[in-house]
């Protein structure tokens, strides 16, 4: 057991943003802390720096990635905007991570985090526990924080979103998440049902239309939305605010800002794939079938569905309301407040997720 101040869980955009703002304000990382200083321990689950962006498909060149902000401190260096952004970013991170010597350790994953009824009238000691993997690979013992804060920076890329449709199990072909997915050749010569309305579904559908017959499903008719995102911004980060408030599931920012017209969207227009259709009722065995009884035959279910957040570790302190979500507001938890999530409902873009880590740690300043 180890005792420290802060425990970040997470070193992507939003646990690399609020590692930043810990050491401008005079914290060290515990392993080389002396008397009377102020601690972190960053954790990452992953094997090396990046987050997500160690993962993305191998098409989404740093040209198409959709709105990239730099990490507190350093721009994202200018590179050819053709390269993969999966090549560019981690690379990015992983200088970041060397230049502020953020100590980041890894891969550790977090079993739990819970509080400390380790006194007889069950009130604890004032601190969280964190219960981890070895970062050493040492045996298969647990390690343990005892933290006066956490800040919780997992992000959504683990907890890819599955919905449910009837005869799911019985379909021949594949189903591939945007989590999985790689390239669109894997579906040359194929006839792949794209489902989702959001940017990833559009690009990917675009893409794929190039090398096999696409057939694009969603559960709403898209609206295109007319105005800039700057212009209307601020008003749909304030709506996934209020819901997070409530305790309500997190919204996508993007699903309230809307869809823009981009040049994938135009030239995916231009061949024809940008056909919108219904969501299909169920799936059988060869295909999907329509709300009007027709069967589109299909080789392969592209889910461009989304994600959630990867909170389940945060379960033994029970925060998660009856509607889904955790009340959290300007990035506190407001049923723990030593609990911080960041990256999560209104902070979940590039921009949302550096000031989320330094307002989380402009707050913990003022109480340590």
């Amino acid at each position: 057991m180890v005792d420290v101040d802060v425990v970040v869980i997470g070193a992507g955009q939003a646990g690399l943003s609020a590692g930043y703002h810990l050491q401008r304000r005079g914290f060290v990382p515990a392993d080389r802390s002396t008397a009377g200083d102020r601690t972190y321990v960053m954790l990452d689950g992953e094997d090396g720096p990046g987050g997500a962006w160690r993962h993305r498909w191998e098409s989404l060149t740093m040209s198409t990635v959709n709105g990239i902000f730099g990490l507190p401190g350093v721009p994202v260096p200018e590179v050819d905007p053709a390269l993969p952004s999966r090549e560019v970013l981690p690379a990015y991170f992983a200088d970041y991570e060397e230049r502020f010597s953020l100590g980041v350790r890894r891969p550790v994953w977090v079993r739990q985090v819970r509080r400390t009824p380790d006194r007889r009238d069950g009130t604890g000691d004032g601190r969280l526990v964190v219960v981890t993997t070895r970062s050493d690979g040492a045996g298969d013992d647990d390690e343990v924080w005892h933290a006066r804060y956490v800040i919780n920076a997992t992000g959504t890329w683990t907890r890819p979103f599955w919905p449910h449709y009837p005869g799911r199990e019985s379909f021949r072909g594949r189903h591939v998440h945007v989590h999985d997915y790689v390239r669109a050749e894997e579906f040359a010569g194929q006839r792949v049902v794209v489902v989702g309305s959001g940017i990833s579904a559009t690009q990917l559908l675009e893409e794929i239309s190039r090398v096999a017959d696409t057939f694009w499903v969603t559960r709403r008719e898209i609206e295109w939305a007319t105005r800039p995102p700057p212009e209307n911004f601020s008003a749909a980060i304030s709506a996934v605010a209020e819901r997070t408030a409530m305790g309500l599931a997190p919204e996508s920012v993007i699903r309230v800002t809307g869809m823009y017209r981009t040049p994938w969207i135009d030239r995916a227009e231009a061949r024809g794939a940008l056909v919108r259709h219904p969501m299909f009722t169920r799936i059988e065995p060869d295909g999907v079938r329509m709300p009007d009884g027709t069967l589109e035959p299909a080789d392969a279910i592209l889910w461009a569905t989304g994600f959630r957040p990867a909170v389940s570790h945060l379960a033994p302190l029970g925060l998660r309301t009856p509607a889904g979500g955790i009340r959290v507001v300007d990035g506190r938890a407001l049923d723990e407040p030593r609990l911080f999530l960041i990256g999560y409902g209104p902070s979940q873009s590039t921009v949302g997720a550096n000031r989320a880590g330094r307002d989380a740690v402009r707050a913990i300043t003022t109480e340590i």
